[in-house]
């Protein structure tokens, strides 16, 4: 696994850019901007604080994508009254 490739996935599935992660996790932008590049690596004491930003464990981190789970994020992106609408939908097919 890249690592470097599954913060950037992660972080724009989540909807952040690095300056927004890097905030949220309280680690350096320029730090983060070198993981994502390559050119650094990254401890585990910041990957947790990356995942715990994101959202997610570093379990699920490490855990490979599927269908399911690119589904629990853009749902989870969803506002109370788009969930509604969608529940609705669903239920009209």
């Amino acid at each position: 696994m890249d690592v470097s490739k599954r913060i950037i996935n992660l972080r724009e599935r989540c909807g952040l850019s690095q300056n927004g992660l890097a905030e949220r996790a309280g680690v350096s932008q320029t730090h983060l901007r070198r993981v994502e590049l390559g050119q650094a690596d990254v401890t585990i004491g910041h990957l947790q604080l990356l995942c715990d930003a994101m959202g997610i464990s570093i379990e699920e981190f490490f855990k490979e994508e599927t269908d399911t789970d690119e589904i629990a994020i853009a749902l989870s992106k969803l506002s109370p009254k788009q969930k509604s609408l969608l529940l609705a939908f669903i239920d009209s097919l």
